[in-house]
């Protein structure tokens, strides 16, 4: 039973688009020859050493963490991460790295997470906005010249919209100007006012033909100065972005609703810590694997009463809970993410099945270990 490294690398980018990694990420193939045939994946959030010890020999590492994400200039063997390189390499097996675009994914991380603690999702916390890659050019051009702007714009690339070609809208209307010294009209003379029958040509192009689009358009319209607009089109939502908003199956107090965070996630040290009325009724819910404080103003104006995410900090949670009633549920960073781990081997088994042989790592590798008894705190008086 085995696979090619190249084609498991396939199934994951197409999972897990690198796409929509975050630009300071580093996401892909960490070591490992994508000729090289597989024995396994394992799963897991990061790639320590107790989790390489569970890898077999010739299997794939599968970590959500990215192991070299800071800039490196050594990977010795006398290295902590460069031991971990070289005893990767030594035994024929790869390290992979999916990290903020399985965060954004559809699905990714928040719908782990969200699925792990009895959540149905509804939308993206923060839509990924992304670059736009898609123009409308509109162009104004006398009517018995709109064919041949046409017919350049087409050869230049734009008129695409799916299967279809030399797509364009078209109204008529009349364009006024005044040629002033210098200039050498098509139409009209210098000083006076022209009034024309136009055309307005509308159309579509992907946003790295502006180059050959507006070249086309120069050359094929009849005027020294063409008038056209170029709009960059926003792309629509497509469910992919940081986090989620879910609704539970029915609405339940905070109180219960921590204990329900708690009992679908992996017990750790940190464990759940909440802040907010515990009479609060909650069914709304917004959920950010992984550290999410930077997203507290996008839940608290989501419309949602409680929002599940790790790595809180003091200031940001203080600051929130003297404006918002929105209850805020912090959990361990680790614990955020492991339920990606099984939805990552299942994209995996779907894929080759009895082939490639998946496992979700069960070492926990949250870095904090030990903890004293938690004490609540009393109501302000």
């Amino acid at each position: 039973m085995s696979a090619r490294l190249a084609d498991v690398i396939d199934v994951l980018d197409a999972a897990y688009p690198p796409g929509l990694a975050q630009s300071w990420d580093s996401v892909g193939l960490v070591c490992g020859d994508p000729d090289d045939v597989l024995e396994s994946v394992t799963v897991a959030v990061d790639a320590t050493a107790a989790v390489v010890d569970h890898v077999p020999d010739n299997g794939l590492l599968l970590a959500h963490h990215p192991l070299l994400l800071r800039g490196v200039d050594t990977v010795a063997a006398n290295t902590a991460k460069g031991a971990l390189i070289h005893r990767l390499i030594r035994t024929g097996r790869s390290l992979f790295t999916a990290h903020t675009n399985a965060d954004s994914a559809d699905p990714g991380v928040s719908d782990a997470l969200a699925e792990a603690i009895g959540l149905t999702v509804e939308a993206v916390l923060d839509p990924a906005s992304g670059a736009p890659d898609t123009d409308k050019w509109v162009i104004y051009v006398p009517g018995g010249s709109a064919e041949a702007v046409r017919a350049a714009v087409f050869a230049a690339g734009a008129g695409v919209i799916g299967d279809y070609t030399q797509c364009s809208w078209s109204a008529t209307g009349v364009g006024q100007f005044l040629p002033g010294d210098g200039a050498s009209p098509t139409i009209g003379r210098v000083g006076a006012v022209e009034q024309v029958d136009e055309d307005r040509v509308e159309v579509v192009a992907p946003a790295r033909l502006r180059g050959p689009v507006l070249a086309a358009l120069r050359s094929a319209h009849p005027y020294e100065e063409p008038a056209f607009d170029v709009f960059a089109l926003q792309p629509l939502p497509a469910g992919v972005g940081l986090g989620r908003i879910g609704m539970l199956g029915k609405p339940e107090p905070l109180r219960d609703f921590v204990t329900r965070v708690g009992a679908g996630l992996p017990a750790t040290s940190w464990g759940i810590r909440a802040t907010g009325d515990p009479d609060l009724t909650v069914s709304r819910v917004a959920v950010c694997g992984g550290a999410g404080d930077s997203l507290l103003a996008t839940a608290a104006a989501a419309g949602v009463q409680a929002y599940v995410t790790a790595d809180l900090r003091h200031h940001p949670a203080d600051e929130h809970a003297r404006r918002s009633p929105m209850a805020l549920v912090d959990v361990a960073h680790w614990a955020s993410e492991y339920p990606w781990c099984a939805q990552a081997a299942d994209v995996l088994r779907s894929a080759f099945g009895a082939a490639l042989p998946v496992n979700v790592s069960a070492v926990r590798t949250d870095p904090w270990n030990l903890a004293a008894g938690a004490k609540g705190n009393d109501d302000e008086s």
